[in-house]
């Protein structure tokens, strides 16, 4: 007993030790693998282009993924930084000021008359609109904040991961194998559906949640920009983040039109108003494109995903939390439905479950 309580003791001192030291690096390893799930297909069937060279073809994808990154993504996040800097600055300066609202927002159902009221109280007194705006956005400050200030240290994060995707794309079968085997020591009879619902997960979570969420919020922020919109870089990001807890980007381009046709002439407004709402109704186009039957995991669980990503990881958790949630939910919801049909009929629960897993690996292969 002592002798085994030692070797028990020796073990949690190492995994802990192992934990200490890889800490620091654990949202860019995750973030890495989620790349290389997502992007494993896009590989494989560059691979198979080029005469089955799997290194040409790793190169190739880490190479487009860096441009897409380093151009519209390193943007929306200097963007960030800039119109949270510029807010600031016109804040303590005395600057920032907000044009009188139109008359007919007066006559909007249910919440004219309060946004009216208060949109006048801020055209005319900002520091006593803010007074009364601050209890409400006073849980909001934190995360705004961890967001903003590790915008430095996320970009290199995101360049780390994408390099070490690159890595791990000629290794995918392998690493796929070593998944199954480590999950057939857990759920034997189950490794090879987890797996490949799994792949499925966080294929459908980056794609058609977080692809769609960015794709939208570099349009918009496009389109803000050319039409001199103030801080557009910070109004892309809320439209990001907005997209990825599937809330959309009707908070932020609604006012921003008003805004827009109180600020600009009569064509102008309307030529932007018309790509905004393009813009705006983008990802019901493209979510049917590009998550097939749809996410089953339900919007609290995203949601989650989004604040506690953040606070646990800065700018980077912001995209790992919701995939890394969905797959655990997705995981967990399966188990469950199995565990019932274990329950009720054995039979009918082993067919059930050999068709359920037949079908997750012809819909996401890993391999």
């Amino acid at each position: 007993m002592i002798q085994i309580a030692i070797r028990l003791a020796l073990l949690a001192l190492l995994i802990l030790w192992s934990f200490i030291l890889l800490r620091p690096f654990i949202s860019i390893l995750v973030w890495s693998a989620v790349l290389a799930v997502a992007l494993y297909p896009a590989y494989n069937w560059l691979s198979e282009r080029l005469g089955h060279r799997p290194g040409v073809a790793a190169v190739a994808v880490t190479l487009v993924v860096l441009a897409v990154f380093l151009g519209p993504a390193a943007w929306l996040g200097l963007g960030l930084v800039e119109g949270l800097r510029n807010i600031s600055d016109q804040l303590t300066s005395g600057d920032l000021t907000i044009p009188a609202p139109p008359d007919a927002v007066n006559d909007w159902p249910v919440i004219g008359a309060t946004l009216f009221k208060f949109w006048k109280m801020a055209s005319v007194n900002l520091e006593a609109a803010l007074r009364e705006l601050a209890p409400h956005l006073k849980p909001l400050a934190g995360p705004v904040l961890a967001i903003a200030g590790s915008a430095g240290t996320g970009t290199l994060k995101f360049l780390a991961s994408v390099v070490i995707s690159g890595f791990l794309f000629p290794y995918g079968p392998r690493l796929v194998a070593a998944s199954k085997r480590a999950l057939a020591r857990i759920v034997p009879e189950r490794s090879e559906s987890f797996v490949a619902l799994a792949g499925a997960t966080i294929r459908t979570v980056l794609q058609g949640v977080i692809g769609i969420a960015a794709l939208q919020a570099m349009l918009a922020g496009i389109v803000l920009k050319i039409a001199g919109v103030p801080n557009a870089g910070a109004l892309a990001f809320g439209i990001l983040v907005l997209g990825i807890v599937q809330i959309g980007s009707l908070p932020i381009l609604l006012p921003v039109i008003i805004w827009i046709w109180t600020a600009k002439d009569v064509g102008t407004a309307v030529l932007i108003t018309i790509f905004l709402v393009l813009v705006g109704l983008s990802d019901n186009a493209l979510k049917p494109l590009l998550m097939g039957r749809g996410l089953s995991t339900p919007v609290l669980v995203i949601f989650i995903g989004v604040l506690g990503g953040t606070l646990a990881h800065g700018i980077v958790g912001l995209f790992i939390g919701p995939v890394i949630l969905a797959v655990a939910w997705e995981l967990m919801m399966a188990w469950i439905g199995e565990d019932r049909l274990d329950a009720n009929s054995p039979g009918e629960a082993t067919a059930e479950k050999a068709r359920s897993s037949a079908e997750n690996l012809s819909k996401a292969p890993l391999t």
